[in-house]
């Protein structure tokens, strides 16, 4: 036998046994059950109230979700609380931070509107790192870019977090979710 012809058989072996086992995409249509990502489209969003990272926070779950941008039309509403906090990790020999960890917390609340009733919450958090640079003009300028990219990590992976656990969800109550 062929090595291509190997291959095949192997390939056909791993559906087969997938098949057997249950295994369906999470984001994918199942049946006749929409998948994820039909009903994700139908999830508004609400402004975060935290300034910068709850910006960038909405704008990642908007692109993930392909989330309306309209409450008008939207069937869920995603409502999200944040909790940042900033906390010096390394000392140098002069007493100066010169690392930070930082954390946010999302707590999420999902609201279907149609009854008003919270069908689904949760919470989320992560950590991402940033340097201090020594005391200058232009570090100063460093340092304070370097946090807004730890934030804009953070915020992306909480993003990533959400759309699993909304995926799981929805995946999960396939026929309809249910109040928890």
């Amino acid at each position: 036998m062929s090595a291509r012809g190997l291959r095949l058989l192997i390939a056909a072996g791993i559906a087969l046994a997938l098949s057997g086992c249950g295994f369906r995409p999470l984001y994918g249509s199942y049946g006749a059950n929409p998948g994820a990502q039909r009903i994700f489209t139908s999830i508004y969003v609400r402004p975060i109230e935290t300034e910068r990272v709850g910006y960038q926070l909405r704008n990642s779950l908007m692109d993930l979700l392909q989330a309306s941008a309209s409450p008008a039309n939207a069937v869920y509403q995603l409502n999200i609380d944040l909790q940042e906090r900033r906390e010096g990790v390394a000392v140098d020999p002069n007493a100066s931070i010169t690392r930070y960890n930082y954390t946010l917390m999302a707590k999420y609340v999902l609201i279907d509107l149609r009854t008003a009733k919270v069908i689904t919450k949760g919470t989320q958090s992560t950590l991402s790192a940033y340097d201090v640079m020594p005391s200058s003009a232009t570090s100063a300028y460093s340092t304070m870019m370097a946090r807004q990219d730890a934030q804009k990590r953070a915020a992306e992976d909480i993003a990533a977090r959400i759309r699993l656990d909304l995926g799981v969800f929805f995946a999960q109550h396939s026929a309809g979710p249910q109040q928890r």
